[in-house]
């Protein structure tokens, strides 16, 4: 027996990892959750039917580019992202790292090994990965890898 609904339990989980309030943005309906078998832990959450997030091992929540577009409306949520110049932005699309002489802007919750979105100049999501230095240092930094983005063709 579950003694918190699945939402509800998503929901404190985002909040946790990406600041009180992330989860506001979070749809109401068609969220759907699934658990590992053996541990009954869960391990990822679709929304009509397109990945939304992997929840890894450790508990941390890997997110997809579908579900940062959809979190992105929530401020709370601007605190764990970097903004890029234009002229990177057909980069990081493409999969590839960003470097730090190529970040404009950077959220208050940017924290190594964090997990941020990348977004272009209009505020639209372009990727997500793991940020590798602290946000502080990102736009201080003019050479060195600020984020590790994965490949974005979720």
């Amino acid at each position: 027996m579950k003694v918190i609904d699945e939402r509800r339990r998503f929901a404190l989980m985002l909040d946790y990892e990406f600041g009180r309030g992330t989860s506001s943005a979070l749809p109401k309906s068609g969220l759907e959750f699934f658990y590992s078998r053996k541990s009954d832990r869960l391990k990822q959450v679709n929304h009509e039917g397109r990945l939304f997030a992997i929840i890894r091992p450790n508990g941390a929540i890997a997110l997809t580019l579908y579900s940062s577009s959809v979190l992105v409306s929530s401020a709370a949520f601007l605190g764990n992202s970097v903004t890029v110049s234009d002229e990177a932005v057909e980069f990081v699309r493409r999969g590839k790292s960003v470097f730090c002489k190529f970040v404009t802007k950077v959220g208050k919750h940017v924290l190594p090994g964090g997990e941020v979105v990348v977004l272009d100049g209009r505020g639209s999501p372009i990727g997500v990965g793991r940020a590798k230095v602290a946000g502080i240092y990102m736009r201080e930094f003019k050479a060195g890898v600020a984020v590790k983005v994965r490949g974005n063709q979720l």
